[in-house]
């Protein structure tokens, strides 16, 4: 193949420069090799130009991949039916002949999947035009920044990375003018299509990644989950370019918790979809830095993360005007907003769980003519809005954003909060005595009841060591003991749990912006502000505390009843956790020991209290 030939054929001469300018044969052989396998009917190259970003956000209209709203700036998306989620089962790593990797992980070989996934992106572009763009995970020219490449013919794909990722033009520049050439590379073919512009090939749904190349290959989808190449599928390789360069890469939010006399605390947490992730990010009178993903590393000794993104891709059911106050006020006023999944009458969209009355009939993912009670394509009922809706909106937009989010030094983490959805076991907030043991028990031991985010059955307990099950590309022994390692000699972060989720007779025992005082108590406790309790498994905090804070922050009287029912220690359900969590790792074969210690420990510690107090233990009796 002559690479220049062919960039020629399919290149006008704006889009031709733009490519040359950068001086990368990487990159020409990239986008040459999708030109004779995909054969578009010709390619444009965007840069980092605000008048390249425009052009892309028309031509996913002009294409209707997107809808106009009533508001200005506002769009819609509709993905297919069967295309609403990150589908695990079609999404795997392509393992070379030589290697092994985790038998838990979705794989398949590499030449097979290759050959697979080549078959089905075979003239994918035909009558279509092959879009180029540059994006960068993390601050430009620093050393959190690592450049992508993305090639599609979905013009919604490139607008959505356009509002969710840094400009990255400019550092593929820079970064292959200094020699190096370790870029992050994506090729997404939207498949064919219905009248709806959604895909109608389910079946040959695919989401492939080549860790040996840092490539990432999805065909017949939409959702962005898996075509957005730079958000969940781009965390799966830099787990491994983490892991081979000693920093972590985490599907962790980053806030700024504003303590007494002007004292500003740094939060990560990791959180599974729908678990309440992008909301404690939100906390009004807070600060948010980024709600989904981001990279760790050691920086004149000190432990600091940076936002990988520059938006926010979030499940917009249940979101409204008490919950999430920022959220709903950039979603009703003028500005760039894509909605995905969503009920529209009139031009406006409806979601569930938005606190109005939905229209019994509109244009939602089941069709353009939804009325209330109709049956999906596979004869189940649906809803107005799907319940794993979206809406994508940038960073600079958001009112409570921390005026240092993108701070190319990254930020100093004083704690990180692993939670999940949990009906019945723990309490709502807990501090892990040591790194280790939160790591360990907290994170690694991190259970959640399942949601609409990802395809299949709801509402089952699943494991998800960090919320990063899904988007592990290694070994889970060896992702837990790299972050028991990390950062050994400095100061590390205090290390909390949550649970938003508490349940008692089928209510919730918390309201939605609980998890205000929760934070603030964390806040606190990094700080040496506030006692502790010792539950057996972690410390709680005291009643005194609790009250103040839910007068201060909430205008809630917290009672000695609401503190007993939260807060009680429940030793069967915990020793049971245990069980599960002891007979997983006993399939993990490179277990570290911390992890087999930390577990026996927090069984011996409960069952010395259950032996002492019974097995439900009121906080007054710690």
């Amino acid at each position: 193949m002559d690479t220049l030939s062919t960039l020629k054929s399919k290149l006008d001469e704006v889009s031709l420069r733009k490519l040359t300018a950068l001086k990368n044969d990487e990159v020409n052989a990239f986008v040459a090799y999708a030109i004779d396998l995909c054969q578009p009917d010709k390619v444009w190259v965007g840069d980092d130009s605000p008048q390249d970003a425009a052009y892309c956000r028309q031509l996913a209209i002009d294409n209707k991949e997107e809808r106009p709203l009533a508001v200005e700036g506002h769009t819609v998306h509709f993905d297919s039916y069967y295309d609403q989620g990150r589908n695990p089962h079609v999404t795997k790593y392509l393992v070379p002949e030589n290697e092994t990797l985790d038998p838990k992980l979705n794989q398949i070989g590499r030449e097979q999947g290759l050959g697979e996934i080549e078959n089905l992106q075979r003239g994918a572009y035909k009558s279509r035009t092959m879009l180029v763009r540059f994006f960068c995970l993390g601050p430009v020219n620093t050393v959190f920044a690592i450049p992508c490449l993305q090639i599609t013919d979905s013009a919604y794909v490139i607008h959505s990375e356009d509002m969710l990722y840094r400009p990255g033009y400019e550092e593929f520049k820079r970064q292959s003018a200094a020699g190096k050439f370790e870029f992050f590379w994506f090729r997404h073919c939207t498949g064919a299509v219905t009248e709806r512009m959604t895909c109608e090939d389910n079946e040959h749904n695919r989401v492939y990644i080549d860790y040996v190349q840092n490539t990432v290959y999805s065909v017949n989808t939409q959702y962005a989950g898996n075509t957005v190449g730079l958000k969940k599928l781009s965390l799966r390789l830099a787990i491994r370019k983490a892991d081979r360069e000693g920093w972590l890469a985490e599907h962790m939010f980053i806030m700024r918790v504003n303590g007494p006399k002007g004292r500003k605390t740094y939060l990560c947490g990791a959180y599974p979809s729908a678990c309440g992730k992008t909301s404690t990010a939100m906390i009004p009178g807070e600060n948010i830095v980024g709600d989904d993903l981001a990279y760790f590393r050691v920086i004149d000794r000190q432990f600091r993360a940076a936002n990988v993104e520059a938006g926010i891709f979030g499940i917009i059911q249940d979101v409204n005007p008490d919950g999430d106050p920022v959220i709903w006020n950039v979603l009703h006023h003028p500005g760039e907003v894509i909605f995905g999944n969503v009920l529209v009458k009139d031009g406006k969209p409806y979601w569930l769980g938005m606190g109005e009355e939905i229209p019994q009939e509109g244009m939602n993912y089941v069709s353009l003519n939804w009325t209330e009670g109709m049956s999906g394509p596979d004869g189940e009922a649906t809803t107005p809005s799907h319940k794993n809706a979206r809406y994508t909106v940038r960073m600079s937009d958001l009112e409570n954003k921390a005026p240092n989010w993108d701070d190319p030094a990254g930020l100093p983490v004083g704690g990180i909060i692993y939670g999940g959805r949990d009906s019945d076991t723990n309490v709502p907030v807990r501090e892990a005595y040591t790194w280790e043991h939160g790591i360990c028990t907290m994170g690694a031991m991190l259970e959640s009841e399942t949601t609409a985010a990802t395809t299949g059955a709801q509402g089952v307990r699943k494991w998800n060591v960090m919320s990063n099950m899904d988007f592990l590309s290694m070994s889970v022994g060896k992702y837990i003991q790299n972050n028991l390692d990390f950062a050994k000699d400095i100061k590390r972060p205090k290390v909390f749990g949550t649970n938003y989720f508490l349940r008692k007779d089928g209510k919730y025992l918390n309201g939605m912006l609980d998890k205000a005082v929760w934070v603030k108590w964390m806040e606190l406790r990094i700080h040496g502000d506030a006692e502790a309790l010792d539950a057996g498994y972690g410390l709680i905090p005291k009643y005194d505390d609790l009250r103040r804070l839910f007068k201060e922050i909430r205008n809630n009287d917290f009672t000695e009843q609401d503190y007993v029912e939260q807060f009680k220690i429940r030793i069967p359900e915990l020793l049971a956790k245990l069980d599960r969590m002891e007979k997983i790792y006993a399939t993990v074969q490179d277990t570290p020991q911390a992890m087999k210690d930390e577990m026996a420990a927090q069984r011996k510690r409960l069952q010395t209290l259950k032996a002492a107090k019974g097995d439900y233990v009121s906080p007054f009796d710690l």
